[in-house]
């Protein structure tokens, strides 16, 4: 083996052995199914922004009520940013759950299918084709 296999190797964290494929297939063998990752990923990420998002409804009630009592507008100005913050962490949950259905179906395959004809020949050809399946002159 050559020093640029030996330092592919050492880059990549791979082993090439001498065999007939070249080794392709020990690199394939290394990878895993990252289905259990991404269920993991989406739980993780679904129960983060539901406390986030239940912290931020009690952030946004704490500053509202200074907000009243003080009646100062920087409050004010400081729960309605507590507020949209709220609402963007909801939106991050709903794309969330699109993602994940976008994924779903991603495995499914296509839910439609579209079947495109064409003819690939000359204009005679294509009358000559007409003819026949229309059974005859028009």
């Amino acid at each position: 083996m050559n020093t640029l296999e030996e330092n592919m190797e050492e880059m990549l964290d791979i082993d090439v052995s001498d065999t007939p494929e070249g080794g392709c297939t020990t690199r394939k063998k290394q990878l895993k199914d990252v289905t259990e990752d991404i269920e993991k990923d989406y739980e993780y990420t679904r129960g983060e922004l539901y406390s986030l998002i239940d912290q931020g409804q009690e952030a946004v009630r704490g500053a509202l009520e200074v907000a009243q009592e003080s009646g100062h507008p920087r409050a004010y100005e400081v729960a309605v940013a507590a507020m949209k913050h709220v609402s963007d962490m909801t939106d991050k949950l709903a794309d969330l759950h699109k993602k994940m259905k976008d994924l779903d179906e991603d495995k499914k395959g296509p839910s439609k299918v579209t079947n495109n004809a064409m003819f690939v020949g000359s204009t005679a050809e294509l009358q000559k084709m007409l003819k026949q399946m229309g059974g005859g002159k028009r």
